[in-house]
């Protein structure tokens, strides 16, 4: 049966989890899922900023449900699969967005704030991917896209000292390729995004004040745009990378092809 490359990316009807998904890149992927149809579960430890998004992008004809999580807390992920399962009866789509950084010399950092990182970043896309896959395994088909990034892929100059964040991106990389093993005979498919530079409100401060050196590590010359994960997000979302699993997007505006 040939198949039109409009109905391979087109979403409609499916559910999609995006966690951290109020703001930032977790809020633009969701936007481009719902422009393709799919109906959102966006969840953070913010609720009131979910509840403000979802309201916002019910605008494009999408259903929306807005619920608060902690993705280091395994009772609290399991509550939001339940809540979705009970609303739509299905989970199609997770995008394990949720993130933290934490800026320190690698002699000064404290194990607190190593593990605050990692449990946030690597733990708890491990657990949303645990609880998640339940649901998929039993339906026998399923997306899931991890939120590495460039820090994952090796290190950076003594400027940006944020071992933690690269250590937990690079744990994600190793992470989403095993579990695409290990899911695809199941019709789940596993990949990975990894962003260069892009605005939000975790890398601000470092933009605002690294500009020009970050520039000039990135072929493009610019930083990436409110709209330039959303194509990434849909693809690997979608019917189009039935064929992909294990793969590592890069959207990087060249910076790691130096």
């Amino acid at each position: 049966m040939q198949v039109n490359v409009k109905q391979l990316f087109d979403l409609s009807g499916r559910v999609a989890v995006v966690s951290g998904g109020s703001i930032g890149l977790g809020r633009q992927m969701a936007e481009g899922l719902a422009e393709m149809g799919a109906n959102l579960v966006l969840c953070a430890r913010k609720k009131e900023r979910c509840e403000q998004a979802a309201e916002e992008l019910r605008a494009l004809g999408v259903q929306t449900l807005a619920l608060g999580c902690d993705v280091k807390d395994k009772a609290a992920i399991q509550e939001v699969v339940d809540a979705t399962l009970a609303k739509f009866g299905r989970i199609d789509i997770l995008i394990n967005n949720a993130g933290v950084s934490w800026a320190a010399p690698v002699e000064e950092m404290t194990l607190e704030q190593w593990d605050k990182v990692l449990s946030t970043n690597l733990t708890g896309t491990f657990l949303f991917s645990q609880a998640a896959g339940k649901a998929m395994l039993a339906q026998r088909s399923g997306k899931i896209v991890n939120m590495a990034s460039v820090a994952g892929l090796g290190g950076a100059s003594a400027e940006l000292q944020a071992i933690g964040y690269h250590a937990s991106k690079g744990g994600v990389i190793a992470f989403t390729k095993d579990l695409a093993c290990k899911w695809a005979p199941h019709n789940i498919q596993v990949n990975a995004i990894a962003p260069g530079w892009f605005p939000t409100h975790m890398s601000d401060w470092v933009i605002e004040h690294r500009r020009d050196s970050l520039l000039e590590k990135i072929p493009s010359g610019r930083f990436g745009s409110d709209h330039d994960l959303k194509g990434a997000a849909v693809f690997l979302a979608s019917d189009a990378s039935a064929y992909v699993t294990g793969h590592v997007l890069v959207v990087d505006g060249g910076q790691s092809a130096w």
